[in-house]
């Protein structure tokens, strides 16, 4: 018999696993953030352990620090703010959550991303004027001192450097594996008024130069411009080619990207799938830990499970219904 696993305060409209599922964190419209665990570790269900105000305004978007680094919160606010919250521990005091730092611009923070690399924790932020910015924890010990490294437009080439640009959402999604010799990089789309910054591509750092470059637009010609409203890396388990979904007003795109390389050096691409669902919009999607199967969710309220049959021909593996309580 299907029962919750967790109960959201009224008025939550975000959340986050952290990287084992055993902790949720909710953000809310009155600008309290929420964490939630199960006292039992044989237990599914969770129950609220703290609450605390992080802005005066909705929070919209909240996102873990990998663990390597403590336990500690990103959340993105309704103006924009982006600001990170560490849970201490002090002498015999309970569990206290503290602000660490928080990053305030001209342009709203809409979306942002964490990933451990081979030499430091690195965050990507996307923002509502089409720039992304990617900066580098100094300190492993402390996570309040950033360095800006990178910030460009999310575009392919110089020429299609923009002006002011208006963007609604942005997705960002790590590459999950960053093995030896791997290099990092992540795909990154838009929504907004601005073709060219809208398209995904997947941004990889270029040690030789120390810089960010886009070695792939995953996009069809008749794609180009299209808004992106999520995005989503596989992990990769032994494949010779990486995964990639993508989701716009057309549908789900799967893409093939493989580790072999052009004249150019572009990577070989191949769009290997078009799921429609969720009335053509997609709010989120995530891969298993196998990259094996993908999760999404949309504005029909379902949770949609697709996958790949031995023929390579993808199909929808299960619907998950709301129930009503």
């Amino acid at each position: 018999m299907e029962k919750p696993v967790a109960t959201l305060d009224k008025g939550a409209i975000c959340s986050a696993w952290n990287y084992c599922g055993q902790r949720l964190a909710a953000g809310s419209v009155d600008g309290y953030l929420s964490i939630l665990d199960s006292r039992d570790p044989l237990s599914s269900s969770f129950t609220s352990s703290s609450k605390f105000k992080v802005h005066e305004g909705c929070v919209v978007k909240v996102a873990w620090i990998p663990p390597e680094y403590g336990v500690a919160v990103a959340c993105i606010a309704e103006d924009g703010t982006l600001s990170i919250w560490e849970e201490l521990v002090e002498g015999t005091n309970p569990l206290e959550w503290k602000l660490c730092t928080s990053f305030k611009t001209s342009s709203k923070v809409l979306d942002v991303q964490f990933s451990v690399t081979q030499t430091s924790l690195k965050m990507v932020a996307a923002y509502s004027d089409g720039f992304v910015k990617v900066f580098e924890l100094l300190d492993p010990l402390e996570l309040k001192n950033w360095q800006l490294q990178a910030e460009f437009q999310n575009v392919i080439d110089s020429v299609s450097i923009v002006g002011k640009a208006s963007c609604l959402t942005a997705c960002i999604s790590w590459n999950p594996q960053n093995g030896e010799g791997q290099e990092s990089s992540f795909i990154l789309g838009f929504n907004s008024d601005t073709p060219q910054l809208n398209s995904p591509k997947v941004w990889e750092f270029d040690p030789a130069h120390q810089r960010w470059l886009p070695v792939a637009e995953l996009a069809l010609p008749s794609d180009k411009g299209d808004q992106i409203y999520s995005v989503a890396w596989a992990p990769n388990i032994g494949r010779p080619y990486e995964v990639i979904a993508t989701a716009s007003e057309k549908g789900i795109s799967v893409w093939r990207v493989g580790s072999t390389t052009d004249m150019d050096g572009r990577p070989s691409m191949d769009k290997v799938a078009l799921l429609s669902g969720h009335n053509s919009e997609v709010w989120q999607m995530e891969w298993d830990m196998s990259g094996m199967t993908l999760a999404t969710t949309g504005g029909d309220g379902r949770v949609r499970l697709w996958q790949s049959n031995l023929n390579g021909t993808w199909h929808e593996q299960a619907t998950l219904e709301p129930t009503s309580s």
